[in-house]
């Protein structure tokens, strides 16, 4: 029963380590951060050296964001994976700190300043025309 119960755990460690290699995304670039215009909400910013130009034609790119602290103490940040939809002026967040977001739907802005920024700054970028 032990040998059963290891063996799963280990099928199951193995299948774990997978899918966290797979979905991990590979930025080899140089970091490049460009800040987005700050709101009332916080800041943005957004790595030119990571963008990526998938097959779908859809952009992936790495971003941070720190949301303002009422008292003014350091904010965390947030890295982000994000897969932007410049078409159709679409998002969504492929991962957060590292963690895959398996059911990540794409999105619009909503009117947030600092999705906008990013949105624009990435679909407009030279970084991205050269990659086409």
């Amino acid at each position: 029963m032990i040998q059963v119960l290891s063996s799963c755990f280990r099928s199951l460690a193995a299948v774990a380590l997978a899918l966290i290699l797979c979905t991990a995304p590979v930025f080899a670039g140089q970091v490049e951060w460009r800040e987005v215009p700050s709101s009332t909400e916080g800041q943005q910013w957004w790595d030119a050296g990571s963008l990526r130009l998938k097959k779908d034609g859809t952009v992936s790119v790495l971003s941070r964001y720190s949301l303002r602290q009422e008292d003014d103490s350091p904010a965390l940040g947030t890295l982000v994976v994000m897969e932007i939809d410049c078409s159709q002026q679409l998002y969504r967040d492929k991962q957060k700190n590292g963690l895959p977001q398996f059911r990540a739907e794409w999105q619009p802005s909503g009117s947030d300043p600092l999705i906008d920024g990013v949105l624009s700054g990435v679909c407009s970028s030279d970084e991205l025309l050269s990659l086409s």
